[in-house]
């Protein structure tokens, strides 16, 4: 193997791993097709350059160490076992209250304009009161936006509205 070569995790980069096994982009869309729009330039600069692997497992609703053996097979790396999974909340919690919601962000208009929403989102959730309920409004599973936030100990809730159409509700306990 080329020492030179990123060793495939599951806290790769996509943009890295594509960019240093440009061969893989196929695989990682054939094995997930949402992944097709890492052809949009756009997409390619924000999602693809913030996001991990095992973020991407999530967005494309796969086992993570799954994902990352079926990549390092085609880049001739060892195979893992056993990567963590990052949990999801996708039942409605108690603390859910639809009048509690005080901010959101819509960050498809903000992607599409090849912006990087975690910075401003990351803002909002930094002056959230406790109790306080912000949503975010994305077209995939926003989990680099939801593992910072878990990181600051803010709760969330994911809740899938339609296909490319996601709310994440986030509360500060």
């Amino acid at each position: 193997m080329d020492q030179n070569k990123v060793i495939i995790s599951p806290k790769t980069k996509v943009l890295a791993l594509i960019e240093a096994y440009p061969q893989l982009e196929d695989t990682l869309i054939r094995y997930m097709p949402a992944f097709e729009k890492l052809k949009n330039p756009v997409l390619r600069r924000t999602v693809a350059k913030i996001a991990t692997l095992q973020q991407a497992a999530i967005i494309g609703n796969v086992k993570v160490e799954e994902l990352i053996n079926v990549l390092r097979r085609e880049a001739g790396q060892d195979l893992i076992t056993g990567a963590a999974e990052q949990e999801l909340n996708t039942v409605m919690p108690s603390w859910f209250d639809p009048a509690q919601i005080s901010q959101e962000t819509d960050i498809r208009s903000m992607l599409a304009a090849g912006e990087q929403p975690v910075n401003q989102v990351m803002a909002n959730l930094n002056t959230l009161a406790p109790g306080v309920i912000y949503r975010v409004i994305a077209p995939f599973v926003p989990a680099p936006l939801i593992e910072k936030a878990a990181s600051l100990g803010i709760d969330h809730w994911l809740k899938q509205e339609a296909d490319e159409l996601f709310h994440v509700y986030f509360r500060r306990s």
